[in-house]
C-alpha cells in the first residue's frame, strides 16, 4: 500500500482571480456580480456571484446584461492582477522555496520534509498557507494536497471555491472513481475520445489500465499522467524562470470591428513587431509564422508562411506576409482582432547561419534592432515602430464604452509616470 505522502505537493489556485482582485482592491464590490473584460466585449473573468447568475467565460456583453442586468462590468486591470500575483507567490515562498509559478493565478509547491520544521502535518501546513493567502490578499484560494502534481490539481478543483482537499496515497481511488477522464489535467478532447473508445471513461479506469496498453497506445506525456494517477511522482516542479519558447503568440482585439484592409494590416504589423520583441529578448528566431484575422462573429481566417531562413526581424516577416494578405482579408467581412504566431523557434546562434551569403545584412539588422530595443527599454515599448504599423498607433485600441481604462492607469500618484509606477493596487474611483 502507498504511504500517505511519499511526496507532498500542493496546487494552489486563486478563485475567480481577476474578478477577485477587483473585489479585493475595492471592498464595495464584495458580494456583487463582477465581470472583467469590458474592453474586449466578452467576459474574461467572473466573480462567483456572476457565475451563479449564469455568466460564463467568453460570454458577450449583450448576453451578460440579459442574464445579469446589475452586473459590474470592468476593464481588465492587468497591472493590479500581476502585482497581486507576485504577492501570492511571495507568500507561498515563505513556507517553501520550491514553487512553480504555473500561471498568473496558480502555482505548485513542494512541502515534502517540512513537517518537522513547522511541527505540523502536511494538511496543517497547507491550511496555514491558505489562511495567509486568504487574509493577506483579501480573497480566497483553493488548495489541493497530494503525492504529485496531477493529483494535487484534482484536489484543488474538488471543493471550489475556498476548498482545501487532501488526497493521501491510500485514498486516491476514492477521488478518481467518479472523476470523468476529460477532467484530468492534461487530457484534451482527442485523448478523451480515444480513451472512451477503449472503455476508459473515468480517471480510475484509466489509472487501472495496464502499463503495456498505456505505453503501446499513448505518447510520453500521457504515460506520465497515468503514472501520477497511480500515485507515482514523475512530473517535477519547474522552478526556473522560463527562458525559451516553442512558439510565441500575440493577439489584439479592437473595437469597433473594421473592414479597412490598411487598418487591419497595421494591427497585424503591430502584433508581428511585438512577437519579434519577445523573440529577440529570449534570443530566438522563427522558422515560420501563422497570421490570422478574427471576424466580428468570432470566425478565424488564417495563413501560414515558412521562411527560407530563421528570423526575428519584423521587416522580414511583414515582407513575407504582405503579398498574401489580400487573399486573407475579405472586404465583405468585418474583423475584431488580428493575431500572429511565430513557429519553429530556435536559438539565434543556431538559426541565422550564413546559408545564402546574407551574413552582412543580418549583422546590420542585429545592430539596428539592438538600438531599437535599447530605446524601447528606456522610453517605452512603442517609442519606435515600423511605418506599416502606423494606423494601429493612430487609433485607440478600443473606442466608446470599451475604451475605458482601469482607474489605476488613468490616475497617477505624485512622482509616478506611465512607465514608473508604485507597486500599489488601489481603488481610485467610484463604482457605477
Amino acid at each position: 500500500m502507498l504511504g500517505s505522502y511519499p511526496r507532498a505537493i500542493l496546487h494552489i489556485d486563486g478563485d475567480a482571480f481577476f474578478a477577485s482582485c477587483e473585489q479585493a482592491s475595492n471592498p464595495k464590490l464584495k458580494g456583487r456580480p463582477v465581470v472583467t473584460g469590458r474592453e474586449r466585449g466578452i467576459a474574461a473573468s467572473m466573480s462567483y456571484e456572476a457565475k451563479a447568475r449564469g455568466v460564463v467565460r467568453g460570454m458577450r456583453t449583450s448576453d451578460i446584461l440579459k442574464v445579469c442586468p446589475d452586473v459590474v462590468l470592468l476593464p481588465s486591470d492587468y497591472e493590479t492582477y500581476s502585482l497581486l500575483s507576485t504577492r501570492f507567490f511571495a507568500i507561498v515562498r515563505r513556507f517553501t522555496p520550491t514553487v512553480e509559478e504555473y500561471s498568473i493565478d496558480e502555482c505548485f509547491a513542494d512541502i515534502t520534509g517540512l513537517r518537522r520544521q513547522y511541527r505540523a502535518s502536511y494538511e496543517a501546513i497547507a491550511a496555514r498557507i491558505k489562511h495567509d493567502l486568504d487574509t493577506e490578499l483579501g480573497f480566497t484560494f483553493s488548495v489541493g494536497l497530494a503525492p504529485n502534481k496531477v493529483l494535487a490539481k484534482v484536489g484543488s478543483k474538488w471543493k471550489k471555491p475556498s476548498g482545501l482537499t487532501a488526497i493521501p496515497g491510500r485514498d486516491i481511488h476514492r477521488f478518481l472513481e467518479h472523476l470523468p477522464a476529460e477532467k484530468i489535467w492534461g487530457i484534451g478532447p482527442n485523448t478523451t475520445a480515444f480513451l472512451h473508445m477503449h472503455g476508459y471513461r473515468t480517471a480510475l479506469e484509466f489509472a487501472r489500465a495496464s502499463e503495456e496498453w498505456v505505453r503501446a497506445n499513448l505518447t510520453k506525456p500521457f504515460v506520465h499522467i497515468w503514472q501520477e494517477l497511480g500515485g507515482q511522482c514523475v512530473l517535477e516542479l519547474e522552478t526556473k524562470e522560463k527562458d525559451s519558447y516553442a512558439s510565441i503568440q500575440k493577439m489584439k482585439t479592437f473595437t469597433p470591428p473594421s473592414a479597412d484592409a490598411a487598418f487591419l494590416f497595421a494591427q497585424l504589423s503591430k502584433n508581428i513587431e511585438n512577437a519579434c520583441i519577445k523573440a529577440r529578448r529570449y534570443k530566438l528566431a522563427a522558422r515560420g509564422v501563422v497570421v490570422f484575422l478574427r471576424t466580428h462573429d468570432f470566425r478565424d481566417r488564417g495563413l501560414e508562411v515558412r521562411f527560407s531562413q530563421n528570423t526575428n526581424f519584423p521587416n522580414d516577416i511583414i515582407a513575407a506576409v504582405r503579398p498574401l494578405f489580400d487573399a486573407l482579408c475579405s472586404p465583405q467581412l468585418r474583423y475584431r482582432s488580428t493575431g500572429v504566431v511565430l513557429t519553429g523557434l530556435a536559438a539565434v546562434q543556431d538559426a541565422q547561419l550564413d546559408l545564402f551569403g546574407a551574413s552582412f545584412r543580418i549583422e546590420r539588422m542585429h545592430r539596428l534592432f539592438e538600438c531599437v530595443d535599447a530605446i524601447k527599454a528606456k522610453y517605452g515599448k512603442h517609442t519606435l515602430f515600423l511605418g506599416s504599423s502606423f494606423l494601429a498607433h493612430q487609433h485607440a485600441q478600443h473606442e466608446g464604452a470599451r475604451g475605458a481604462e482601469p482607474q489605476r492607469r488613468r490616475v497617477l500618484f505624485k512622482g509616478e509616470s506611465k512607465r514608473k509606477r508604485l507597486a500599489i493596487p488601489m481603488f481610485l474611483g467610484k463604482v457605477e
